[in-house]
């Protein structure tokens, strides 16, 4: 039966797992930081799975309904992937969207290829309508039967809604890819996607990695001003700072951490800010925080500067308007100067 299975698979896991801490317990002097880090993702990795698959069993023994997610994370020999890029995206972005598909996004059988050929699967990610079915989600439908490249998620759309949407997000994705990172970024932000897989690709064998450009901005408390914090009382005096983590406009977490957002999805906590909501979630744990300034460059003639220096930028917006300002046009200024060009991306290993 399948509870029977998966005692199996929860005790052979658990196996795995105390084999290798007592592999790594008696490691030689003479063996590497890098060995044993490595070590270190391999057991981070086993006990993630360990804890999905408690939780299966516990829900199997007693007869709760198993979600889809769990479901489609039992299949086997799922192909492996090195980045899933997910374009968070509204209703209202078609123009943005367009923008996207032809300046940075490869289309049609080239994004195809890039999956096949580079692991690299990039998606728009949107929701549903409070009424599901009406009008604008049939909108969306036509988009995507032209493009077929939405992935979309069980989140009602709307702005205040968006720490919602990003815990759906990573834990939908997790469970449709296996990929050692999972990146969020706006849809007003350009991405060098080979750039992007390069800084990535260094940190692949490190367990527990949440990588962005991180900041440590001041709690509002103020009603009315952009960025208010409604539950500003949590983070002590008024003038406090929030704790360091990733600006929104684009981050990455390893699979170990998607998968922690995807089994505790309904116990962690929603801030407003989707940013600080993120971070939060890692807080109590023991996670890698990797500070990646070209992750956030400036549009030109900042990205064009360090890009004719020898040093891409992977992902290019304006602060002072938290994505590209005016970003269905001046996306086209910023790929032009900015872009590491075909060859960059179809000759990259990573």
């Amino acid at each position: 039966s399948s509870c029977t299975s998966q005692c199996y698979k929860s005790r052979l896991l658990l196996c795995n797992v105390q084999e290798l801490q007592k592999y790594k317990d008696v490691l030689p002097d003479q063996d590497t930081h890098h060995d044993v880090q490595t070590l270190d993702k391999t057991i981070a990795t086993l006990e993630t799975e360990l804890s999905a698959a408690r939780t299966l069993q516990e829900s199997l023994l007693n007869g709760s309904p198993v979600s889809e997610d769990f479901k489609v994370s039992e299949s086997i020999g799922r192909r492996k992937y090195r980045m899933v890029i997910g374009i968070n995206t509204a209703f209202s972005s078609r123009k943005r969207r367009d923008s996207i598909r032809y300046t940075w996004m490869p289309r049609g059988e080239k994004r195809k290829q890039l999956e096949e050929q580079k692991g690299v699967i990039i998606r728009f990610v949107i929701g549903h309508s409070a009424i599901a079915g009406g009008i604008i989600d049939r909108a969306i439908e036509a988009e995507d039967r032209k493009h077929g490249d939405f992935m979309k998620i069980d989140h009602v759309e709307g702005y205040l809604a968006l720490s919602g949407k990003t815990k759906t997000y990573f834990a939908t994705a997790v469970s449709l890819w296996d990929a050692d990172f999972y990146v969020k970024v706006d849809d007003d932000v350009h991405v060098n996607i080979a750039t992007l897989g390069q800084i990535l690709s260094k940190q692949a064998w490190k367990p527990r990695v949440y990588m962005g450009c991180m900041k440590s901005g001041p709690v509002l408390s103020e009603k009315g001003v952009r960025y208010y914090e409604p539950e500003h009382w949590k983070f002590g005096e008024p003038g406090n700072k929030y704790f360091r983590h990733a600006t929104g406009q684009l981050y990455a977490i390893s699979k170990d951490l998607a998968t922690y957002i995807s089994i505790n999805k309904h116990v962690l906590h929603k801030y407003i800010n989707e940013d600080v909501s993120l971070g939060s979630w890692f807080l109590g744990l023991d996670v890698e925080h990797i500070d990646d300034r070209r992750l956030c460059c400036g549009t030109p003639p900042d990205c064009e500067w360090k890009a004719q220096a020898g040093n891409t930028c992977a992902a290019s917006f304006d602060w002072k308007c938290s994505g590209i300002c005016n970003s269905e046009g001046r996306i086209w200024e910023v790929h032009n100067k900015c872009a590491e060009g075909d060859k960059a991306l179809w000759n990259s290993t990573f």
